[in-house]
């Protein structure tokens, strides 16, 4: 019996990740919830840095942040309908430079990691936003 033991725990360890990898990014990020820690989290890390706060100055802030939860939302595949401005008709005449754009991820990075997401679960949110880039640079 004590032989089956390590199969049993090794076979139950399989069937939690099993679970983990069934589970949409909303879901693992703690849904509404946790988008909300990460999007409080982002507005903060934009609004103590320098280099990329002149893009948002003059933003509604409460505005960015409810668009920004809708989209995140549906690119994490969550309960949300897409209800907001095109990304183009968002950034058309704000002529963010690739340099602010990367600066900008890194500070949802910084988001990400200070709300202890996993790594993996921030490449997919990051491969997501990724087809996004052309259609935010330089516009």
């Amino acid at each position: 019996m004590l032989k089956f033991i390590p199969v049993i725990v090794f076979t139950m360890i399989l069937s939690a990740c099993s679970n983990i990898s069934n589970l949409t990014l909303y879901q693992q990020l703690d849904g509404q919830a946790g988008l909300e820690r990460l999007v409080d989290s982002f507005i903060n890390q934009i609004g103590n840095d320098e280099q990329v706060f002149h893009y948002f100055e003059h933003a509604n802030i409460s505005h960015f942040r409810a668009g920004f939860l809708n989209h995140l939302c549906v690119l994490t595949d969550g309960p949300c309908k897409y209800t907001r401005d095109s990304m183009v008709e968002i950034h058309t005449g704000m002529h963010i430079t690739e340099a602010d754009f990367n600066h900008v991820v890194d500070l949802l990075i910084n988001a990400m990691n200070e709300q202890n997401i996993d790594h993996t679960v921030q490449n997919k949110i990051l491969a997501r936003m990724a087809p996004l880039r052309s259609q935010i640079i330089k516009i």
